[in-house]
């Protein structure tokens, strides 16, 4: 005998346990359906695991560097042991935070993989480890998974265990003498920087003609100056066409590279993950291995939402968020829908790297007519106080016509902060002249906007 709930969530990532606690404050009865680990990809192997490495490298790196700012050491040394017990235990804490806050809100979960039975009376039928539920509503929030890319080598390293995703890269027990990084995007970038940081020569192998996928060239190439101070080296425009013990082979301009190292980790991106949830017996729309999502997250179901990495629109874990949010708020009837012309995108090397809205290479494919102001971070005192021979930049695109800013990009300490003023500005529509009214807290390296804006 099925149990019957308001809503069935099947994924407990970002989107879905966000979704389970809004709706669980609305006063819905909720089955979450999650089969390896609530918090989903971000907070068991990505966004969180990737922030300690991370920070665990800056440190190291301020105190080995130290001598600018008057301070010095000795014995210095990077423990990658204690970083992956620290990882452990941030993890650990976070998703207990999060089984805490679903159980206040009344959320039964599930801890098995969730199969869409069909269409039933009461609305949709879901089971997984013997428990079944019936809903008359139900979001799909069962995330993505990496790209293992058909290359010849790549399975066999897999299974050998030199060649990494970035799921198993956070668990590896060991910083290996030298590193091939297929993939110059966020995750590539941000492991060759601890990598290369922890004592690894690392090596970043990317087909595009840039690092940083997405993000404005300007910014790009201060970044990959700062990564190659720290020993990275990078190999762009490379098609890698083989992946074998010691090394990949790659193809650039026509001829073939051969890039020696120890492991390789494949970071070439993530693809949505819906095989497995029988969508078609309720005949969900798929496209391009994506579910089909409208404004308010409805897929071509009535009663049937997809949020998350699973639509493929944005992925990234505030996106997922948001889009919980609306999928809720327009099953309990609030007035609310979803918008990704304000959505920030951060690199967390060190230096951060960030950008929002339009870049120039954009905005000029869209014919939009821009005004691009751009000031070194240097203009803000306490970036100049923190960031000895910082080269950090902020650039604003202004929308010429509408006389608002419709792209923000920024390079240095605290960018990932400091986005959030730009995201606020581009989405609110907020007119140029009313923001150059807002008071920011001085000193403080947010107020590079503020400069910005009235260079």
């Amino acid at each position: 005998m099925a149990d019957t709930y308001d809503l069935i969530v099947i994924g407990g990532g970002p989107a879905g346990y966000l979704a389970a606690e809004r709706a669980g404050e609305a006063g819905l009865s909720v089955a979450l359906f999650e089969k390896r680990a609530l918090g989903g990809v971000c907070l068991n192997e990505g966004c969180i695991p990737t922030k300690t490495f991370l920070n665990s490298a800056k440190i190291y790196a301020h105190a080995l560097h130290g001598e600018a700012y008057g301070v010095s050491a000795d014995g210095l040394r990077l423990d990658h042991a204690a970083v992956l017990k620290r990882k452990a235990d941030v993890v650990a804490k976070l998703v207990g935070g999060v089984t805490y806050t679903l159980k206040e809100k009344k959320v039964t979960v599930i801890e098995a993989e969730a199969r869409i039975e069909g269409k039933a009376e009461g609305g949709f039928a879901v089971s997984g480890g013997g428990a079944e539920a019936v809903a008359p509503k139900l979001i799909i929030a069962a995330g993505s998974k990496p790209i293992v890319p058909p290359i010849p080598g790549v399975a066999e390293g897999v299974e050998a265990g030199y060649v990494y995703t970035s799921r198993e890269i956070l668990d590896i027990g060991h910083v290996p003498e030298s590193l091939i990084i297929v993939g110059g995007g966020v995750i590539g970038l941000e492991m060759a920087d601890y990598f290369a940081v922890a004592g690894a020569k690392v090596t970043v192998v990317e087909m595009l003609d840039k690092i940083a996928g997405p993000f404005d060239r300007d910014i790009s190439q201060i970044l990959k100056k700062n990564l190659e101070a720290k020993g990275v080296a990078f190999l762009l425009g490379a098609k890698v066409t083989a992946v074998s013990k010691g090394g990949v082979k790659a193809e650039v301009n026509g001829e073939a590279v051969d890039v020696p190292g120890e492991a390789v980790l494949l970071s070439i991106g993530r693809r949505p993950a819906p095989e497995g949830l029988s969508l078609e017996k309720i005949g969900v729309l798929v496209e391009n291995g994506a579910v089909v999502t409208g404004t308010h997250l409805q897929t071509n179901v009535p009663g049937v939402y997809a949020a998350g990495d699973i639509n493929g629109k944005i992925m990234l874990a505030h996106t997922a968020y948001r889009e919980a949010e609306v999928a809720v708020n327009h099953i309990i009837g609030k007035p609310d829908d979803m918008k990704y012309d304000a959505i920030p995108s951060v690199i967390y090397t060190q230096p951060e790297a960030a950008y929002v809205g339009e870049t120039e290479e954009t905005a000029a494919a869209k014919g939009l007519r821009v005004t691009v102001k751009k000031l070194p971070m240097m203009y803000s005192g306490r970036y100049v106080a923190e960031n000895d021979g910082g080269d950090g930049i902020c650039k604003l695109l202004i929308d010429d016509s509408a006389g608002r800013i419709v792209g923000a990009g920024l390079i240095g300490g605290y960018a990932s902060e400091t986005i959030l003023s730009a995201t606020a500005l581009i989405g609110l529509g907020i007119p140029i002249e009313s923001a150059k009214r807002i008071v920011f807290p001085h000193p403080t390296v947010g107020e590079i906007i503020r400069e910005t804006l009235f260079s």
